[in-house]
C-alpha cells in the first residue's frame, strides 16, 4: 500500500510532464487507485481477471488507448514514450511500471470530452470514475469509490501540500 503523499506527488509530477495536469486529475487517479487496487495492495485482478496494476487496467483498455487515442495524438504519444520509455503495448509494464500505469490511467480519462469535476467534489469524481473508467457494466459503485477515497486518500490528507519535485 502506498504512502498517500508520495503517491500523490508522483502522480502530480507524471501528469504535469505529460501535459495533462490538474488537481482534479490527481484526485481522480488517487481515488481510482483506492477503489481498484486498495491503493496498491493488488497488482492483479482478484479472481483471475485480466486487469493489472494499481489502476487495474485491462490489456484491452491499454490497446484501445494506443490504437484509438495515441495513434492520432503524436505529441502526447511522444511525451508518454519519453516519460516511460515504453513505445508499444506492454503487459509487464501495465502491472509493474508505476509511471506507465499513471500515464495509461490518466489517458483513459483524458480522452473523455466531458470536463473533470472539481477536485474536492468526491461524488462528482466517483461518478466520473464509474462512467468513464469502470463503466456502467463494471462491478464497482460510486458508494465504494467514495468509501475507499475517504479511507485511503482523505485519512492521510495533510494541511501542507508537497510540491511536485
Amino acid at each position: 500500500m502506498f504512502n498517500k503523499n508520495h503517491f500523490e506527488n508522483l502522480i502530480g509530477r507524471v501528469i504535469l510532464i505529460l501535459g495533462t495536469h490538474s488537481q482534479a486529475a490527481v484526485n481522480l487517479l488517487l481515488g481510482t487507485a483506492a477503489v481498484e487496487s486498495c491503493f496498491g495492495r493488488n497488482l492483479r485482478q482478484l479472481g483471475g481477471g485480466p486487469a493489472r496494476g494499481v489502476f487495474q487496467i485491462e490489456p484491452a483498455t491499454e490497446k484501445d488507448i494506443w490504437d484509438n487515442f495515441l495513434r492520432y495524438n503524436a505529441a502526447l504519444r511522444n511525451k508518454m514514450i519519453e516519460i516511460t520509455g515504453i513505445a508499444e503495448l506492454n503487459l509487464l509494464a501495465l502491472e509493474g511500471n508505476l509511471i506507465y500505469q499513471i500515464c495509461m490511467a490518466r489517458l483513459q480519462y483524458y480522452k473523455v470530452a466531458e470536463p473533470l469535476p472539481g477536485p474536492d467534489d468526491i461524488e462528482g469524481l466517483a461518478k466520473y470514475y464509474k462512467v468513464y473508467f469502470n463503466t456502467l457494466k463494471g462491478k464497482a459503485t460510486m458508494k465504494g469509490f467514495i468509501s475507499k477515497y475517504r479511507l485511503y486518500v482523505l485519512k492521510e490528507k495533510n494541511i501542507i501540500k508537497l510540491k511536485y519535485n
